[in-house]
């Protein structure tokens, strides 16, 4: 199941983990390598199954799930 552009999760496929597009790829490794400090190049490099498309996809999905309201106190 697409559950954003790129982004699959399937039940049978590493416990239902948002993954990169069915592969056996979750977001959060590919977030994890980011976090590390590679470069979309070098991941690419390491990992030619991904695409670039992939990075932006994986960071907007990563996004939405991190979303929440802001409450400012009063001045």
């Amino acid at each position: 199941m697409e559950i954003a552009p790129r982004i699959t999760a399937e039940a049978g496929k590493l416990g239902g983990k948002p993954c990169i597009r069915g592969l056996r790829f979750p977001v959060r490794d590919l977030l994890g390598l980011l976090a590390a400090g590679m470069t979309v190049e070098e991941i690419l490099g390491e990992y030619p199954y991904l695409e670039a498309e992939d990075v932006p996809a994986a960071l907007a999905y990563a996004a939405s799930q991190v979303g929440h309201p802001v409450v400012l106190a009063a001045e």
